[in-house]
């Protein structure tokens, strides 16, 4: 995954965090689930982006085997 990738992942976890902070901190309940929502979103692009970048290393690692 690129630094890049993994940036923007992380930015959105915390975007969400805090849009969830401020949601819970004023009452404004629709805010807080779309921070939440936010977040999970984050996790679930980096996990894709760790399972991607396992997949290639294991694909490296047979193909060097075959060479």
């Amino acid at each position: 995954m690129s630094v890049f990738d993994k940036a923007k992942d992380k930015a959105e976890q915390l975007i969400g965090d805090a849009k969830e902070k401020i949601g819970e901190m004023t009452g404004n309940e629709s805010l807080a689930n779309s921070g939440r929502a936010d977040q999970v979103k984050g996790e679930v692009k980096e996990a894709g982006h760790d399972v991607r970048d396992k997949a290639e290393e294991a694909l490296g690692k047979a193909k060097d085997k075959l060479d």
